[in-house]
């Protein structure tokens, strides 16, 4: 099975703005809680609300480690998605 990221450019052309496909996304789960993620393409993380973990993406590729994982805020977490 074949998944894609695809790219393109947002307003500003210095910065590149990654579109994670959904079935990619489908298939990713928080290696800490193993829920589900969500997609945050302004700061080009992968969220988990359940362990309150934001994995980066970086160089195309999401970074699925807890170490490397951001502590998202109190906020952040019991924020509903748009």
């Amino acid at each position: 099975m074949a998944v894609s990221i695809y790219f393109t450019y947002n307003v500003h052309p210095e910065k590149w703005i990654i579109y994670v496909d959904k079935e990619l996304l489908s298939i990713l789960v928080c290696p800490v809680s193993k829920a589900p993620l969500e997609y945050d393409s302004k700061n080009q993380e992968l969220l988990c609300r359940a362990s309150g973990l934001a994995y980066p993406i970086r160089d195309e590729i999401p970074v699925m480690l807890e170490s490397e994982a951001r502590r998202m805020q109190i906020d952040e977490k019991l924020k509903k998605r748009p």
